[in-house]
């Protein structure tokens, strides 16, 4: 559903005759809902990655990666067997993909090509976040269940190293020059790893925000972007460890972007909205508007050479009365209600 401004009406005076003229302003952002991807299917998800590069979006769902055409939503292939998928990482540069695999405390590796798989590589326990660092080729699977993170030299597939994080690990990123940063959820705290050395440099504070999840950064300002539980997105200088702005987004939210190009900041909330922000300067942050979109939608990627952003939701019929075996059931998913949301300007 597109946000609309106000109405506005302009009365021009002609003469002797009054002419009324009404102009419907567009989203305040521009971002409005441009397609939905009927994809279907069974399963459940996590994250999305969009390579810019290829036009293709990759979709986990829970046994196997999808990929889809970025422009038309068809089908291009899958990656099979991947147990409990949860994060999806491109090496451009040497024709390799990743996914990290939550059930089978592995990371696959697969060519960019053919979405053949070409091995697995041992992890710690419940690998979730995932990401290629370009400075050091590295690929760093995060494990939820060891609170560590595995480094796997892209190139071969070796683990060169195990870094210890002393908590949780959520979404993480890269500044591209040597710097890995994650947040760490149950400390509600930012860990920086030098991706060389594989070495922890520092633990900063995300207070007032609380169990961080999705992470985006900013490059040319060195700032981090962490969306909390309650429901507010943290700015970091990573220079200096210290909170610049504290900025209200919307309940339940799971992932963050950055545009560099248009400055704005985005969060996909499990509400069913997008909170869009304008970074008008390295320290000063406002909401432009927050967007409906979907219930449930709260994984979301960014394409930064298009602008547009993917969500993914499904539709969910009633929750199930509570037993002894499981006292906190969740609602089923309605079958092949799965969609990709795409927004854009």
């Amino acid at each position: 559903m597109k946000r609309f401004a106000a109405r506005s009406c302009f009365v021009l005076l002609v003469g002797l005759f009054g002419i009324s003229l009404c102009i419907a302003q567009t989203p305040i952002s521009g971002y409005h809902l441009l397609k939905k991807f009927e994809v279907g299917g069974e399963g459940g998800w996590d994250y999305l990655f969009a390579d810019s590069a290829a036009h293709r979006v990759y979709v986990s769902r829970s046994t196997r990666v999808i990929v889809l055409d970025s422009e038309t939503g068809a089908a291009i292939g899958e990656i099979a067997n991947t147990n409990g998928v949860h994060g999806i990482a491109i090496a451009e540069v040497l024709g390799r993909g990743f996914t990290s695999n939550g059930r089978d405390n592995s990371v696959t590796i697969f060519d960019l090509k053919t979405l053949k798989p070409l091995g697995t590589v041992a992890t710690g326990k419940n690998p979730d976040a995932i990401i290629y660092d370009a400075a050091s080729k590295r690929v760093f699977a995060f494990n939820g269940g060891s609170s560590n993170a595995t480094a796997i030299d892209a190139a071969d597939g070796k683990v060169a190293g195990t870094i210890d994080l002393g908590g949780k690990p959520e979404f993480a990123t890269s500044d591209g020059k040597g710097m890995v940063f994650v947040n760490i959820e149950d400390k509600s705290q930012v860990v920086a790893i030098d991706s060389h050395k594989l070495t922890v440099t520092n633990r900063w504070a995300l207070a007032p925000g609380e169990e961080p999840s999705g992470m985006a950064i900013d490059a040319k300002h060195h700032r981090l972007f962490s969306v909390c539980s309650n429901k507010k997105e943290i700015v970091l200088d990573y220079d200096t460890g210290k909170v610049v702005a504290d900025v209200p987004i919307g309940n339940g939210p799971d992932a963050a972007g950055f545009d560099p190009d248009t400055n704005l900041a985005f969060s996909s909330n499990g509400e069913g909205t997008l909170t869009v922000i304008k970074e008008d300067g390295p320290n000063k942050f406002s909401v432009v508007e927050n967007i409906t979109t979907q219930r449930g939608a709260r994984t979301m990627t960014l394409d930064p050479k298009t602008h547009k952003i993917y969500l993914a939701a499904a539709q969910y019929g009633e929750t199930p009365a509570a037993t002894a075996q499981n006292p906190r059931p969740r609602p089923k998913m309605i079958p092949n209600s799965f969609v990709i949301l795409v927004f854009g300007k």
